[in-house]
């Protein structure tokens, strides 16, 4: 099987280099911190030495970082990929960034005669685990079609949305959505609270109407007993909503309620709240609940 390459290995990378260690890939992974490869390595990883040494002997490179600043620094930082993404390479980016940073990634490694794929993926810690999160994909349809195999072991689905930043838009139209929709459960679950309706009735009424979702499913009742374990860290939520707003300037489309969603994200950041699961935030919509 073709060698990967696995850059970052947080809570999703982690994941998503196990999945493809399961199915029977070669991988070789690095992060900044080299402890967490150690288990990977336990798995039958290779252990790489840099970004660089680990494109160098890969045919295709993933990457899974937090933010713009940190994919760039993949690419053009010291030891950064780029040099070693040659003719018959391939790099594969499943961060969550803006469009117009996948756009320049795309351009660099493209230039450098090597293919160049985006697939931010929509789904959290579960998913990744069990390899059925979503995979949002621009860039290179070839190289998509090839890494069929590789993507089926990581979701469930996989669209090809076009040309690279259409991934990265879409991305981050959900996470907006899915930003609002939380800071809307966590108001929602307080003035139930204020009105001394109690959680579990909300809840379940909220499953058996028309606004039934997985997220609240799964969310609601951790939320309520206060259980804020993470899946999605909420630093990482709101540097989503705070992409989303920036596309929505640039292209002029009102986001009134991203907006306030964001200030919601904004104010749990600043209680310190920001390394909990993205759900916390309904503890700075509720801060001191009634019980």
């Amino acid at each position: 099987m073709t060698p990967i390459g696995f850059l970052g290995l947080g809570i999703m990378g982690t994941a998503m280099a196990r999945n493809l260690l399961k199915g029977g890939f070669p991988v070789t992974v690095w992060n900044r911190t080299p402890e967490r490869c150690d288990a990977l390595v336990a798995l039958g990883a290779t252990r790489g030495e840099s970004p660089r040494a680990v494109a160098a002997a890969c045919t295709t490179t993933c990457a899974m970082v937090s933010d713009p600043a940190a994919a760039r620094a993949l690419v053009w930082g010291e030891d950064g990929v780029l040099p070693a993404l040659v003719p018959g390479k391939s790099y594969v980016d499943f961060s969550t960034v803006d469009p117009d940073t996948a756009g320049e990634i795309a351009a660099a490694v493209t230039s450098q005669g090597a293919r160049f794929l985006e697939v931010p993926v929509s789904g959290s810690k579960k998913p990744a685990e069990d390899g059925t999160l979503v995979l949002l994909a621009g860039g290179d349809r070839s190289l998509f079609d090839d890494l069929a195999p590789a993507l089926s072991r990581l979701g469930q689905k996989a669209l090809f949305l076009g040309p690279a930043g259409r991934g990265a838009a879409m991305k981050l139209v959900v996470n907006m959505i899915m930003g609002e929709m939380m800071v809307a459960l966590g108001e929602g679950l307080a003035l139930a609270d204020r009105a001394g309706l109690a959680a579990g009735d909300l809840l379940e009424v909220l499953d058996a109407g028309a606004v039934a979702n997985p997220m609240f499913r799964l969310k609601g009742p951790k939320v309520a007993a206060g259980d804020f374990g993470v899946a999605f860290p909420l630093k990482h939520a709101q540097k989503d909503l705070r992409l989303a707003l920036a596309l929505g300037d640039r292209l002029a489309q009102p986001l009134a309620g991203a907006a306030a969603a964001n200030e919601a994200f904004k104010a749990a950041r600043a209680q310190g709240l920001g390394e909990l699961d993205f759900s916390a935030v309904c503890r700075a919509v509720a801060p001191t609940p009634r019980g």
